[in-house]
């Protein structure tokens, strides 16, 4: 009996600011082994500076992508976190209300259609989905834990079962020195430790 883990998503997944081997993904792999007690496959798509728009293109449409997810048991994302950043650099870190408001709703749009076609191609299989709250990688900006915290609330309540968001922005507020890579963007090796645990803590339903 083999688990296959499938990890797609953003830098975060790539696992961009640590030494390889030191991102969340094979961290979360051995967890995971520990946890269902047999071996578990690892599978990263990972693609750096990845969108919600574009995750949502890649499985809606890409064969070789669907076909890994139809055949994964476990399930990682890691998304949103582009869109937002992307709309604050395009304003100098000053972005208004509107637009804001504006971007997050196309990115919770994106994810609600990337759950849809993942329950699609999942059928009435077995399998679990974890996604990964932001972190704010802004903390000097007062506005940005604003619109951190409403796409974080959003992905808490994006699925249901055998769905759960691992939240780690408590565990990053204040300690962005400790946790982050010096682009002060990207979590360090001590930071992707913190998401795999948070992944972990969320359990292994309904495999465990």
């Amino acid at each position: 009996m083999v688990y296959r883990y499938v990890a797609i998503g953003d830098s975060l997944t790539v696992g961009t600011g640590a030494l390889l081997g030191t991102g969340f993904v094979p961290l979360y792999r051995r967890m995971a082994e520990m946890n269902v007690r047999t071996f578990v496959s690892m599978e990263n798509m990972g693609v750096n500076g990845l969108t919600s728009g574009e995750m949502l293109q890649m499985i809606s449409s890409h064969p070789r992508v669907r076909q890994s997810l139809r055949e994964s048991d476990i399930i990682t994302i890691s998304i949103g976190g582009n869109d937002l950043i992307r709309t604050f650099k395009a304003s100098n870190g000053i972005p208004n209300a509107s637009k804001m408001t504006q971007v997050l709703g196309e990115t919770r749009s994106n994810v609600s259609q990337i759950m849809r076609h993942i329950r699609q191609l999942k059928g009435s299989n077995e399998y679990m989905v974890r996604s990964i709250g932001l972190y704010n990688p802004y903390p000097q900006v007062t506005e940005a834990a604003y619109w951190v915290r409403q796409y974080n609330s959003f992905l808490n309540g994006a699925g249901s079962g055998n769905y759960a968001c691992a939240q780690v922005y408590d565990r990053f507020e204040g300690r962005e020195r400790e946790l982050l890579f010096w682009d002060r963007v990207h979590p360090n090796a001590r930071g992707y430790r913190v998401i795999a645990e948070q992944l972990n803590r969320t359990g292994y339903y309904p495999f465990s």
